[in-house]
């Protein structure tokens, strides 16, 4: 079901995480191929800030064994303004 309502309301970022595989001969974490696991939402009602919502929860965040991206969603591409 798709309405005029629903598609005024787009995440303002894709949240991905990339989980540390190793490290390179300079000491720098190598990272996988980062996933999408959730996005950021606006407020409505004109609040300030913004919403996280997660679909999935990788064992290795809370082990802090990896990073999170935040990408901005391209309005061009039907994404945030």
């Amino acid at each position: 079901m798709t309405s005029t309502k629903q598609n005024a309301q787009r995440p303002l970022y894709r949240v991905a995480f990339s989980r540390i595989t190793g490290k390179d001969e300079n000491g720098q974490d190598i990272l996988a191929k980062p996933r999408e696991i959730g996005s950021v939402w606006p407020r409505k009602n004109g609040k300030i800030g913004a919403l996280l919502t997660l679909d999935l929860i990788p064992s290795e965040l809370v082990q802090r064994q990896g990073v999170i991206f935040l990408m901005p969603v391209d309005a061009a591409k039907g994404g945030a303004k």
